[in-house]
């Protein structure tokens, strides 16, 4: 083991040399001559290096007269080789002798200790490698580099000692000694000049974490500096996007305390004012492009929320059109003027003739799972084609948007041309597998699990395969899904799926279920907010009452229109989805609209033979931006109407739960005069309003807010021929549009097991045959 040497003892026998040196010519001082003349240079000592090579490092010639200053200059450049480990020039007469100690080879490099950060990262790392001359310089850097890995992971406390072990003939074992130290925690983030908007709604939109209570579950709450400034581009695009063009960071900060291990960051905002879009206009030199006809390709519209992806998104478009036009090099310019007195920017698009250039070849660094066919296929440019800067962006925010890398950084370089440009791709890929279990509770059937596998991106062809089991006391359920997200080398997504459910009956229903299924489906983009999917399922169910005395007439305790759909049922229906999604955030979103509309015809082949259709909506939007209150507003309703004589309650819609709240599931609607039991309805809808708003006084880490909502729905219409077969009219209760109207509070806790949520409603207006259910607990999720 060897300790860094100070500047005075690194080369002791190096110092004793230049004493000696430095004697000789103080002795030679009162001569008439300062230098000696070298007759000769002998070296000694060396093994592997060769008596020309040493020589040539020196700046004493044979023949030449030398002083200090070239001995001294001629030991300085031997060490800067590397190759020795100490260097002494003296001279015996006029010959010079040069005695070299060479540095060892390195036999073996090893690191101990280490078990956050593996050896093939650590030896990637490191410049010393196996049968290279050892040097102390390097091994010191390479200290500072595992250091470095080791900070970027949230290990400030970290030490690295190295150590040698000598094998002889001049060859050592180097080995890198490592004590990791508990990881640098992110123990507050804090956000000065925020007006806007709430820090716990500044805190999602970026990747670095509080550590909190359940901290050790994640790993985003260690520092990372790389990690800080991707946190304050987010920021920028987060105020960008919402109308603040005039956003700056004055500075973010990340304070270490030593003693607690924690670092402390703190945001300084200067939000500026809010704008919205003023004049929009097109304007262009080009002869055979209509600006009127372009405008209408424009994702900004005057009035609203400023936002620079909508500014991004109709270069795209309007770069795109001209192209389509017949102007491959088009260049597409945005400006803005803001108007200070009526908060608004006005903002005009310029197409021009831009340079002319073509890709001469795209080059693909640093993927070794995923194939270049799929990054290549997220460019709307090829090899040869017109080279346009915004369709690159453009592909660069597809390639992150897909999830597969930590990171995309695309560049361009001139090619064997003027005219020809390289273009290269840097990504840095990251796991895409996952194993996880979902854990969740019901009040209707308790607690429930699944174990998930999952890849998205399977074999590195892009596509997405999921497989799940899962279950609880009385339920079982088996998935497998697949997804080609580029279907026939186009834009379009193709999957399928199998399943398999059952479950058994219980105290409320008195008939096993189950159904075996699967189908196709194919999805196709319109623009980045509307798409349209196609859809094919079959399915087979089958419904076993428990005790067939039951369904005897007089039993009184299932109904007849229960026991008719006993028995195995083939359902195959094709239907589509129209789907439109701005939502800022799938799982908590905070704005935007989600819509869906439905429509399925079953009939193809099978027992069944229905059409149904069904709306689904839900806006969201920030109410009271500086405390973080989310408004919601939501619809659901759907009709269906038989084709045949043959409908079965399982075909129709049934409502309660978690879909209306106060009630239980099945408990609104329809039902059998004497047994109770939920017969459904052939149309059904359901309105919602809620908040949800941070719990005063507690720390955002925790996870919990509140809410506080009202649902109101109806579901009605039996079907005629179910009606009939369960005995008439008069042995229904609830089958006409009955108005039920709920409100209550939640709670809502972000866990790290996923979200769960608990319900307390209370139904303001009710039937007398409807069953309510004050409190409501739900939740799961997979980790």
């Amino acid at each position: 083991m060897f300790v860094r040497p100070g500047p005075l003892m690194k080369h002791p026998l190096r110092s004793v040399a230049l004493f000696l040196v430095f004697c000789c010519f103080v002795v030679g001082a009162a001569a008439p001559s300062l230098a000696a003349v070298a007759s000769r240079i002998q070296v000694e000592g060396n093994q592997r290096v060769d008596d020309e090579t040493v020589r040539a490092y020196l700046t004493i010639q044979p023949g030449a007269s030398y002083g200090a200053a070239q001995v001294d200059e001629s030991i300085d450049a031997l060490y800067a080789t590397g190759l020795f480990e100490d260097v002494t020039i003296t001279s015996q007469g006029s010959t010079v002798l040069v005695r070299v100690v060479e540095n060892p080879i390195i036999s073996r490099v090893s690191f101990e200790g280490n078990r956050r950060v593996s050896d093939q990262i650590l030896a990637a790392t490191v410049q010393s490698r196996e049968r290279v001359v050892f040097s102390r310089a390097t091994v010191q850097a390479d200290v500072q580099r595992i250091l470095e890995i080791y900070r970027r992971r949230g290990s400030y406390l970290a030490t690295v000692e190295p150590q040698t072990i000598d094998r002889g003939q001049n060859r050592v074992d180097l080995v890198f000694d490592i004590t990791e130290g508990s990881n640098a925690r992110v123990g507050r983030i804090t956000f000065i000049g925020n007006r806007s908007f709430s820090e716990s709604r500044l805190r999602d939109q970026i990747k670095t974490r509080e550590s909190g209570l359940l901290g050790f579950l994640r790993s985003t709450d260690s520092y990372d500096p790389t990690r800080l400034l991707q946190d304050q581009e987010l920021l920028r695009r987060f105020y960008f996007n919402h109308g603040f063009a005039d956003f700056r960071i004055v500075s973010a900060t990340a304070d270490y305390d030593r003693e607690r291990n924690e670092f402390f960051i703190t945001f300084s905002l200067d939000e500026g004012e809010k704008y919205e879009f003023g004049e929009v206009r097109v304007d262009t030199t080009l002869a055979d492009l209509d600006p009127k006809e372009l405008r209408g390709k424009v994702s900004t519209r005057p009035g609203r929320r400023y936002s620079a992806s909508k500014v991004e998104e109709s270069l795209e478009d309007l770069t795109l059109a001209a192209n389509r036009e017949g102007y491959p090099f088009a260049e597409v310019v945005p400006s803005g003027e803001r108007n200070y007195e009526t908060n608004t920017i006005d903002v005009v698009y310029r197409i021009d003739q831009g340079t002319q250039a073509y890709i001469e070849r795209i080059d693909i660094v640093g993927n070794t799972t995923t194939r270049d066919y799929v990054i290549r296929r997220e460019f709307d440019i090829s090899e040869g084609d017109a080279y346009n800067r915004i369709l690159i962006d453009r592909a660069e925010r597809r390639l992150t948007a897909l999830g597969f890398f930590e990171t995309v950084r695309i560049t361009t370089a001139r090619g064997s041309a003027p005219d020809r440009v390289v273009v290269t791709v840097y990504v840095e890929e990251k796991a895409t597998g996952k194993i996880s279990f979902g854990i969740g509770y019901s009040s209707q059937d308790g607690v429930v699990g699944d174990v998930t596998v999952e890849e998205r991106n399977f074999l590195g062809r892009g596509q997405y395969v999921r497989a799940t089991v899962g279950g609880g006391a009385k339920t079982r359920n088996l998935e497998f899904s697949f997804t080609e997200p580029y279907l026939f080398g186009r834009r379009l997504a193709g999957g399928f799926d199998v399943y398999h459910r059952a479950a058994d009956a219980t105290d409320s229903v008195a008939f096993d279920s189950e159904e075996t299924g699967g189908g196709l489906r194919l999805g196709v983009p319109i623009t980045e907010e509307t798409s349209v999917q196609l859809f094919y399922n079959i399915f087979n169910r089958n419904v076993d009452v428990i005790d067939e005395s039951l369904c005897r007439i007089g039993s009184n305790r299932v109904s007849l229109a229960v026991c008719d759909s006993e028995g195995s049922r083939l359902t195959s229906l094709i239907g589509t989805s129209l789907i439109y999604n701005t939502l800022d955030n799938q799982l908590f979103p905070r704005e935007g609209l989600y819509a869906n509309l439905t429509g399925e015809v079953a009939g193809l082949g099978g027992d069944a033979f229905f059409v149904r259709g069904t709306v689904k909506g839900r806006y969201y939007q920030e109410i009271l931006p500086a405390i973080g209150m989310v408004g919601m507003l939501s619809f659901d309703g759907g009709a269906m109407q038989s084709l045949n004589d043959d409908l079965k309650i399982q075909d129709q819609f049934f409502l309660g739960g978690s879909k209306l709240r106060g009630f239980e599931s099945g408990g609104v609607g329809p039902r059998d005069r004497v047994t109770g039991d939920a017969l459904g309805g052939r149309y059904y809808f359901v309105a919602t309003a809620e908040a949800t708003f941070p719990i005063p006084f507690l720390p955002p880490e925790i996870g919990l807010s509140g809410a506080a909502f009202t649902d109101a729905g109806s579901l009605w219409g039996v079907d005629p021929d179910i009606v009939t077969r369960n005995g008439g009219a008069n042995t229904i209760l609830s089958d006409g549009f009955d108005m039920r109207w709920t409100g209550g509070v939640g709670i809502l806790w972000n866990s790290p097991l996923g979200p769960i949520r608990a319900d307390f409603a209370v139904p303001f207006v009710e039937n007398d045959a409807d069953r309510t259910q004050v409190f409501r607990i739900s939740g799961g999720t997979n980790f």
